[in-house]
């Protein structure tokens, strides 16, 4: 099969030599083998375990079998021409109980995925963390439990002592907005927490986290490249009132600023959002000098637009999303997310103006659309327009002086994707999850051949 849909003008070329090619992936969502080789549980294994919490009632136990075959899934990566790859390591692999003993097999797993992607020519690009606490620790009050600080600390001495040596490229922590509002605020992500008092204590405790795990990194490996992700939306008001203006720079300070500015120097933005002072009752002396790092890069992750209006009925924010299907929206995807590839531009553009911020790479891009094999084949056009076209944009903001260098497409393999369970498919590579068969989709083949 050969894609049917083709930009000549844009090639990788325009992006330049430097820039950084990759795809990303997640440790929970694609190694399954859950309890296998003396892994404890982590907060997912647990609230997938709940009846109700994720769609169809999925679960992370066995994913994408990654853990047992990662050498296939490599293989794939270099077949697609992909130089580098980014995956996360589990947490609860390596430290069963969240500290103390070491899981010596879970080091050998992550040794042996670095060892093969070097083998073939990959660049390992390691998240620390990715979403996956270990439930030992979450019982012990998580994010919430300023001890968390010291535990990620540990986490990843032992990540920098075993993997430094040929892990150059270092990314602290994912999206920590998505996993502290979802899991500590809003309940619809592991561990199911709701509320102020959840989630403020998370919030400061995550941001003192990233510097720390930082500062390991730095101590441990002074010549290592280190980043941290975070997940961004272009915000735009519904309309030119004054209350939905103010709605959407509330929602901005909050889905946006909340964690890149405490950690460029900025402090937390509580001037638009009065409810975020309620951090200063988790301060401990000296904690202004522990909330920021001077970064190598970061990653920005990057699906979508929002539009917000003025609610009344929103506590704290004042701001409500207008959905996407209620806006007469031309394209969805299988999330019910707007396709609209200006949004990266207009991102880039925003994290571009911090002077403090050295360098960018799109660390998460992609999108999910409802693939069918047919005859043996997927062939994925939606997928592939839009991959061109967020590249369009990309190279638009990198053209007019962004300080953007890498593109990392979500996702590699189609996978456990959260709460949404298997039903969205954002991989390049289609996954039959009863048989376990790989085929790569057409946007997988336009991804290898803009690559070679």
């Amino acid at each position: 099969m050969t894609p049917d849909i083709h930009d000549p003008q844009l090639t990788k070329q325009l992006f330049g030599d430097d820039f950084a090619w990759g795809v990303s992936t997640a440790a929970l969502q694609t190694e399954g083998s859950c309890d296998a080789d003396g892994k404890g549980p982590s907060i997912w294994d647990a609230f997938s375990a709940k009846k109700g919490k994720i769609l169809n009632n999925d679960k992370p136990i066995v994913a994408c079998e990654f853990y047992e075959h990662y050498e296939r899934d490599i293989d794939l990566i270099k077949e697609l021409n992909i130089p580098n790859f980014r995956f996360s390591i589990s947490w609860s692999r390596i430290l069963p109980n969240g500290e103390g003993k070491v899981n010596k097999a879970g080091i050998d797993h992550y040794n042996k995925v670095i060892d093969y992607c070097l083998k073939q020519g990959i660049e390992p690009w390691v998240t620390v963390y990715h979403w996956d606490l270990p439930q030992a620790l979450e019982d012990r009050g998580g994010w919430t439990n300023r001890a968390v600080v010291d535990w990620f600390t540990a986490f990843t001495t032992i990540c920098a002592q075993n993997f430094g040596d040929r892990v150059k490229n270092w990314m602290v922590m994912n999206e920590p907005a998505v996993f502290t509002g979802a899991g500590y605020f809003l309940g619809m992500h592991a561990p199911g927490r709701r509320g102020l008092r959840n989630f403020l204590p998370a919030v400061h405790h995550t941001v003192l986290s990233i510097v720390a795990g930082a500062k390991v990194l730095r101590k441990l490996l002074p010549d290592a490249i280190i980043g941290t992700t975070f997940s961004c939306s272009y915000i735009e008001p519904f309309s030119d009132k004054p209350k939905d203006i103010n709605a959407a720079k509330r929602a901005d300070a909050l889905i946006n600023r909340l964690f890149i500015e405490p950690i460029i120097g900025l402090g937390y933005p509580t001037n638009e959002v009065v409810a975020l002072k309620g951090i200063s009752k988790y301060y401990r002396p000296g904690d202004e000098e522990k909330l920021s790092f001077d970064f190598d890069f970061i990653g920005l992750q990057n699906y979508t637009r929002e539009i917000v209006k003025y609610s009344f009925f929103t506590p704290y924010i004042g701001a409500s999303l207008v959905k996407a299907e209620d806006r007469n929206v031309e394209e969805l995807t299988t999330m019910r997310w707007e396709v609209y590839p200006p949004a990266i531009y207009h991102i880039l553009k925003k994290f571009n103006a911090y002077p403090q911020i050295k360098k960018i790479l799109i660390t998460e891009n992609g999108a999910a659309f409802p693939d069918e094999v047919i005859n043996g084949e997927v062939n994925d056009p939606k997928r592939i327009a839009y991959l061109q076209t967020h590249l369009q944009q990309v190279l638009k903001a990198k053209q007019e002086g962004c300080k953007v260098s890498g593109y990392f497409v979500w996702t590699l393999t189609d996978n456990f994707e959260w709460a949404e369970g298997y039903h969205p498919r954002f991989g390049l590579i289609y996954i039959d999850f009863k048989t376990q068969q790989r085929i790569v989709k057409g946007s997988g083949q336009w991804y290898a051949n803009f690559l070679r």
